[in-house]
């Protein structure tokens, strides 16, 4: 139905329903000779007279009462429901549906989790692991999270974790058998445990830097997961060389059963954001859910 057509509708149905021109106008706040023409130019489109117009009463014609009996209820729900809708944008409560990577979960989102389900209990959080870059507006998810040199320009960001560094592993096992890598090149000459991207398929390529020089290592091996978990419990098992987040491979090199090398050759990056689309009508749960995530350190 054309937007026009809405609009005479809606006034048809304060009138009819009112039986008043002046009632119905005053709900509007426009002229009753604005509204009078309104509803002309509808019985004019429609063919048939909606309304019988007299001195002292304005009362709808049988056309007009069908019209009312059948149209007004579907205006009715649909204002319920915008109503509905308001009070939930209005309160702290609702679905928030979150994309994230296996590692950006246990790592950034869950420890701050804990401490926000307990404080809003009518919010209910979906956690979706996807180690790949799925597009978050097609599948209707509310935000993502990724490293901020992911982030699509179009999209508001949050930052909601520390600077990110990678370490190179593997077992004192392995490396007794091999020769120890100096430099990243090296790393092609050892059996090292590939991640495999699981929305493009590609192979992650390591990254290293020297003084603030770029350089990307494709290695090679016998395993490849798309899941960072399962890539360092390969290298714990000893099954190659890895390159895992700091964070997770600290306690096993701590415990003596990973040893780290190239650690000189190791950048940091900048660390995992929260991000959604720009015109996004967010929700007072929404934005106390990002507050709660925010980095504050």
């Amino acid at each position: 139905m054309h937007r026009q057509n809405v609009n005479d509708m809606l006034a048809f149905l304060a009138v009819g329903r009112e039986r008043s021109f002046t009632r119905a106008a005053a709900r509007f706040g426009i002229s009753q000779s604005a509204l009078s023409h309104t509803i002309r130019q509808l019985e004019a489109r429609l063919g048939v007279r909606l309304l019988t117009r007299t001195t002292r009463a304005v009362a709808p014609t049988e056309a007009g009462e069908r019209l009312l009996d059948r149209i007004g209820p579907h205006f009715d729900q649909i204002e319920i429901e915008i109503d509905a809708l308001n009070a939930l944008r209005e309160t702290l409560a609702g679905t928030i549906r979150i994309n994230a990577s296996d590692y950006a979960i246990s790592s950034v989102l869950w420890p701050k989790l804990k401490m926000f389900l307990p404080k809003y209990p009518d919010i209910r959080i979906e956690l979706l692991l996807d180690n790949g870059l799925t597009d978050i507006v097609s599948e209707r998810f509310d935000a993502g999270v990724r490293m901020g040199e992911q982030l699509a320009k179009d999209m508001i960001s949050a930052r909601i974790g520390p600077d990110i560094r990678f370490a190179v592993v593997a077992t004192e096992a392995y490396f007794s058998r091999r020769t120890i890598p100096e430099r990243p090149q090296d790393l092609t000459q050892h059996n090292c445990i590939n991640y495999r991207f699981p929305t493009s398929g590609g192979l992650y390529v390591w990254e290293f830097e020297e003084r603030g020089r770029e350089i990307k290592v494709k290695v090679d091996g016998q395993l490849v997961f798309n899941n960072i978990f399962h890539v360092l419990d390969a290298a714990r098992a000893g099954h190659g060389v890895a390159y895992v987040p700091e964070e997770i491979a600290i306690p096993h090199i701590e415990e003596g059963c990973l040893r780290r090398v190239l650690e000189d050759w190791c950048p940091y990056w900048d660390g995992y954001h929260l991000y959604y689309p720009s015109r996004r009508q967010s929700s007072p749960a929404f934005v106390t859910f990002v507050e709660a995530m925010r980095h504050r350190g």
